[in-house]
């Protein structure tokens, strides 16, 4: 299945859907990590997208630069004040090298997931490693996977149900770690449906990725308050560090 990419459909609504990612409360704590991480050294966002963290990165006097697959994200992100100073090099993010390395290469918002194959993940890994400087540091924010409970043959479950939107998740390939998220939103008056594929991945699966590229666990953490990881916690901003 590769990466999934968003058209220009889900480009034209992406900040309206999500617009409670972009308040002060959901961004300023994350910000404020990240330009403590950077170490005032300039920072790459693996799919960048509508430059919901990079523009509010780089606002706080961070260089930011994104790699994002979908051209219609990056033409909306293009539109905002303050793009200019964001370059966006559109292509696939286990692939695409850039000719600088970065003291921060970060990939949040579970976008890890919408990377469909075991294999290109790790390669997700090893691109953000050939793009660190000794020391610099990959920041990864994910769910921690909540797969179908085989003893209740359960296939398919409700996430959302709101009046705006309601969301469900199909198990379609356990053995692959594949899910569909299927979603039905009221986005001004407009009717909006959307699927997509997403492979969930586990932190110990991360960590090994992590490995076999070169880089080891430095951090992990429960959310972006820095709240410690525990068996129960529900997701986990992962801090790996590239070794001198």
């Amino acid at each position: 299945m590769g990466s999934v990419v968003w058209g220009s459909d889900i480009a034209a609504v992406y900040d309206t859907v999500n617009a409670s990612g972009s308040t002060p409360e959901a961004l300023d704590r994350m910000v404020e990590t990240l330009v403590s991480l950077s170490e005032n050294g300039p920072a790459l966002e693996l799919a960048v997208g509508t430059g919901r963290v990079a523009l509010a990165l780089s606002a706080r006097g961070v260089p930011v630069h994104g790699i994002e697959l979908s051209p219609h994200m990056a033409e909306r992100l293009r539109t905002k004040p303050g793009a200019e100073a964001v370059p966006v090099t559109l292509g696939d993010m286990t692939a695409v090298r850039l000719s600088s390395t970065f003291r921060l290469v970060y990939l949040v918002a579970n976008t890890i997931m919408n990377v469909t194959t075991q294999g290109d993940q790790e390669k997700v890994f090893r691109n953000a490693a050939v793009h660190l400087e000794p020391g610099g540091r990959f920041v990864v924010e994910v769910i921690v996977p909540q797969p179908p409970n085989p003893s209740h043959q359960e296939k398919r479950r409700v996430f959302t149900l709101d009046p705006d939107h309601v969301g469900i998740e199909t198990f379609d390939d356990p053995v692959g770690q594949i899910a569909w998220s299927h979603h039905w939103m009221d986005v001004d008056g407009r009717l909006v449906k959307h699927s997509a594929p997403y492979r969930y991945v586990w932190p110990s699966e991360l960590d090994l990725m992590a490995k076999l590229a070169g880089l080891r666990l430095e951090h992990r953490w429960a959310d972006w308050q820095r709240t410690p990881f525990e068996g129960d916690s529900a997701a986990h901003v992962s801090i790996y560090v590239k070794p001198h």
